[in-house]
């Protein structure tokens, strides 16, 4: 009777559950054995509930000329292929499922399908998982969530999904190829092993950036190897191959469209060959996802008819140069001319650029972007530009350790028309190359159809905020998250020097006079020709750099003088700059979800980075920031955190003063020991002190609502015009914007990321 009562309240909690992702699950009890079914972790699954916006674009795509929408369309095609390439640097399943799922959704109707499933024996609330799955990895373009690099799998049973597979159209016009896709992906597709959870190098995760056999110190050998050639990492990866000669071997693989090593038409030379090093041997070879890379150039090429200047004409040249050999030098060379190119109607940034999810943290992924600027949100940021020479300086660091000159840079507002790669962010700061970012400058772009519905929040979605706070909170949000993207971007990003030896002995700074404000001694550590930021810094750069930025916002927008540059004014700015730090501290809670206790590593470069802002206003103490645990409406465990708004300009400002000028000081003079013990500590999350920061992560997975998803437009050229595609804000709709992407060269294209990933099976092993 007892085991029979525990049955039955077992299935009474799961059948609750959002579905019940199951696996079976054997309880002995008394000898005896009761099967039930177990819920996986919500947080490797989608919900049904999970908000999808679309990215409305209409309005200024269609203010274009027709010259302009041709411009648009061509570099977005370029930026939808490259995109793919974003499958192959995710995890070896993904580019199969992707091939799956394009069969699956394109042989049929939505509608058809739907009908399908339900004969196959799924319910509507399977089959709607099945769509959010679809949709879900159609928009991290892979089976790892772009924010945060944890895996996530179908809400609903495999036999389900297999059900469907085998009864869609697609199945039976072609069974065996359909068979074969399912049995290359399916137990990846579902498989939650603790390695595969979540991306990471050697034991700690997932990573198609290195081989399976690589571990940190392959990583940080090669990262030696590349800085003595002068070789970006950005668009490499790195295979551990079989010993030469009795030396360990490595292939460093560029991505390009030609797949020869020897010198090109059109290559003034190449860096393809075999180099000794130290105790191994690097051989550089080229043609990393080829026919991706082909498609790309030949989109970019088509688009240079439509460029409206010749700066466009030249950045595009050097895009196609990079693209075609596998030449990062090429492509800064393009950076330049894209710098050049000041206020243009359309705008665009394509190539190998983020290194967030590479472990090793020099690695891009491949991302492009096409947006239309807004005019009016465009004018606050160029005012905001102008004030920036006077701003700067009240940064906390002195004067010296800033940048000799202020370029200034173009900072628009943007309507994404495209946004290929794994995610899309709210603002950008680019190009990432430090010699070009330090003497010739960069561009500002802040997205505003992103901004616009990203920071809509339901309150029953609001958590960890006191409840009278919630509906300012919810007003100001957006407008705060507007001022603080604008500050992190321009002021944040764009400040700084790094103080670098050149090849010829030649310093940037002033070495005899300048001192570590930190030591008070002289200045005794720097950059040397060919290290970089992220090469010096590795592992946390990315996060790093990002909580800088994030703390200039927050200083920065103390200032009065800031916020009406953005139309706040008396109470309404107080209010402004109380919800931006509200909104930040939260955001340092929320960062907990991000955090991996097992092994002790963060997945997400900017929610860490929030987590070090949280401790250090937490340390600030007299009671800035409090964190009180409590019990929900539902009976289950609930926090709160509450800022105190009367002490943000006092107690909350010195800290991030002090923390500020660190995190510059260390930057700036190359201290990366300095650096990692201040950014490490910060970041170390335990149960010691007055915070058990382990406890209180299991109530933010507790209350963690899922990361809206996007649905973009398609554009198609008829005639000499160009049609905008859109799609409603459902799963079904972004799933048929994919679909609908690339419907003249599917199978071509599907063909060619089979054999892309066929190629490197055995490495992953």
């Amino acid at each position: 009777m007892f085991i029979k009562r525990l049955s039955y309240l077992l299935r009474k909690s799961f059948s609750s559950t959002p579905l019940g992702l199951y696996s079976q699950v054997t309880y002995s009890i008394q000898r005896k054995q009761v099967h039930c079914l177990k819920m996986v972790d919500s947080q490797y699954y989608l919900p049904n509930s999970i908000s999808i916006s679309k990215l409305d674009c209409k309005e200024a795509f269609g203010l274009l000329s027709a010259k302009e929408k041709l411009y648009a369309h061509y570099i977005s095609r370029a930026a939808w292929y490259g995109g793919l390439v974003v499958l192959l640097q995710t995890s070896p399943e993904s580019p199969t499922i992707y091939v799956l799922l394009q069969k699956l959704f394109r042989k049929q109707t939505q509608a058809e399908l739907e009908k399908v499933a339900s004969e196959a024996g799924l319910s509507p609330e399977e089959y709607q998982a099945v769509l959010v799955y679809a949709a879900g990895f159609y928009a991290n373009m892979g089976n790892y969530k772009s924010f945060g690099d944890t895996k996530f799998i179908p809400n609903l049973p495999k036999e389900k999904l297999k059900a469907l597979v085998w009864q869609s159209k697609a199945f039976k016009e072609n069974p065996a190829e359909m068979e074969s896709l399912w049995n290359s992906c399916s137990k990846l597709l579902f498989s939650l092993e603790d390695r595969q959870k979540q991306l990471g190098l050697g034991q700690d995760g997932i990573t198609t950036y290195f081989s399976g056999n690589c571990c940190l110190e392959d990583a940080k050998l090669a990262q030696k190897f590349l800085d003595s050639q002068n070789l970006s990492a950005y668009n490499t990866r790195l295979f551990k191959r079989e010993p030469e000669a009795g030396k360990q071997a490595y292939e460093v693989r560029l991505a390009s469209a030609v797949k020869m090593d020897c010198v090109s038409d059109g290559e003034g030379q190449t860096r393809c060959g075999r180099y000794d090093f130290e105790d191994a041997v690097f051989n550089v070879h080229r043609g990393d996802y080829a026919p991706l890379m082909e498609k790309v150039s030949q989109n970019l090429e088509k688009a240079k008819t439509y460029a409206s200047n010749e700066n466009e004409v030249r950045m595009l040249e050097e895009y196609v140069k990079s693209f075609n050999f596998g030449s990062v030098d090429a492509h800064k060379e393009g950076s330049r001319f894209w710098i050049k190119d000041k206020g243009p109607i359309v705008e665009s940034y394509i190539g190998f650029i983020e290194s967030y999810r590479d472990p090793f943290g020099s690695r891009g992924e491949f991302e492009g972007f096409v947006a239309v600027v807004n005019k009016a949100m465009s004018a606050r940021f160029a005012q905001l530009v102008s004030k920036a020479e006077v701003l700067l300086p009240e940064l906390p660091w002195p004067a010296a350790f800033e940048k000799d000159h202020f370029l200034r840079p173009d900072f628009t507002s943007l309507d994404v028309l495209t946004f290929a790669g794994s995610g899309i962010p709210s603002g950008i700061n680019i190009p990432n190359y430090d010699d070009i970012r330090q003497s010739e400058g960069f561009k500002n772009v802040s997205l505003g159809n992103v901004l616009a519905v990203g920071s809509i929040t339901r309150k029953e979605d609001l958590t960890f905020l006191e409840e009278d706070i919630k509906d300012l909170y919810l007003k100001l949000v957006g407008p705060a998250f507007e001022v603080q993207v604008g500050l992190h971007e321009l002021l944040g990003h764009g400040s700084g020097k790094l103080f670098v030896q050149d090849s010829k002995g030649n310093f940037n700074f002033d070495k005899g006079s300048i001192c570590n404000p930190l030591t008070e001694q002289l200045v005794s550590s720097w950059y040397q020709e060919g290290e970089t930021w992220d090469s010096k810094f590795s592992t946390i750069a990315s996060s790093y750099e990002e909580c800088r930025a994030e703390c200039v916002g927050i200083y920065m927008c103390l200032g009065k003088e800031v916020l009406s540059i953005f139309g706040h004014e008396g109470e309404d700015a107080e209010d402004v700059l109380y919800i931006n730090w509200l909104n930040m501290v939260r955001a340092g809670l929320l960062g907990l979800e991000f955090y991996t206790p097992e092994s002790k590593t963060w997945r997400q470069a900017h929610m860490r980075g929030r987590f070090v802002i949280l401790r250090v206003l937490l340390e600030a103490g007299e009671g800035l920031v409090t964190l009180k645990a409590t019990t929900g409406a539902d009976g289950r465990p609930d926090m709160v955190i509450s800022l105190d708004r009367s002490k943000i300009k006092t107690v909350g400002k010195n800290a991030i003063q002090k923390f500020l000028c660190k995190l510059q000081v260390y930057k700036t003079i190359a201290d990366v020991e300095g650096g990692r013990a201040l950014y490490e500590g910060y970041s170390e999350v335990n149960s010691d002190g007055p915070h058990d920061f382990l406890r209180i992560r299991e109530t933010v997975l507790l209350r963690k609502v899922a990361r809206k998803l996007f649905v973009q437009a398609n554009t198609v050229v008829k005639g000499e015009s160009v049609e905008l595609v859109e799609y409603e804000n459902t799963a079904a709709g972004l799933v048929q914007s994919n679909t609908d992407r690339f419907q003249e060269d599917a199978e071509e294209l599907e063909r060619h990321l089979l054999e892309l990933s066929s190629q490197d099976v055995s490495c992953w092993c």
